[in-house]
């Protein structure tokens, strides 16, 4: 079983109807309980990030996920909560990730970054097995993850940025998944064969 967290800051909607598409048992959920139990987590989210800190303070996850030992996928927001700090509201962020989340600078590029990229991988990993490189994925953000020693997967947009991370149990990809066609159910399904 999959817990898809609900924390009041996640495009949970989209995630669920990709999963059931998949057909994978999941939950919805922001209980501990039900997060220790599930073999996997998904981490979504969309808005800001340090309203998005808060409601996980609020629903008490902040240090569960930190210490979650199954494989967990942050989607979008939920790949930059896991860095250590956010520009976006200044907030220190859940730091199993080393480094900080940026703006585009608007002067060099348009601000949001929102469509369709191409995603370079930098390293192997089973996320992307069965995925051609370069292959395109849907994207909507002001703020990026520089690169780093995380750093799976790479796309441009003025400059070249993070679009997917790996470390240990944790993945993430900047883009979304659930809206980025069969590449994006593909991916899933990778993350939930692991």
């Amino acid at each position: 079983m999959i817990a898809l967290i609900d924390y009041g800051a996640g495009n949970t909607a989209s995630v669920a109807n990709a999963l059931e598409n998949l057909n994978a048992e999941y939950v919805l959920t922001n209980k501990e309980s039900d997060i220790c139990k599930a073999q996997k987590v998904i981490f979504p989210g969309v808005g800001e990030a340090s309203f998005a800190i808060k409601q996980l303070h609020k629903s008490n996850l902040f240090n569960l996920l930190r210490i979650v030992k199954k494989p967990m996928l942050g989607i979008c927001l939920g790949m930059q909560l896991m860095c250590e700090f956010s520009t976006e509201g200044n907030v220190a962020c859940l730091g199993i990730i080393p480094g900080r989340v940026e703006k585009f600078d608007a002067e060099k590029t348009n601000v949001p970054h929102m469509g369709w990229n191409e995603v370079f991988q930098t390293k192997p990993s089973k996320l992307f097995e069965g995925i051609k490189d370069g292959e395109f994925f849907y994207f909507a953000n002001s703020f990026y993850m520089p690169l780093g020693e995380s750093t799976i997967a790479k796309t441009n947009h003025g400059i070249d940025f993070t679009a997917a991370i790996e470390k240990d149990n944790f993945f993430g990809v900047q883009f979304h998944p659930e809206k980025s066609a069969e590449a994006g159910l593909k991916l899933l399904q990778n993350f939930l064969n692991l």
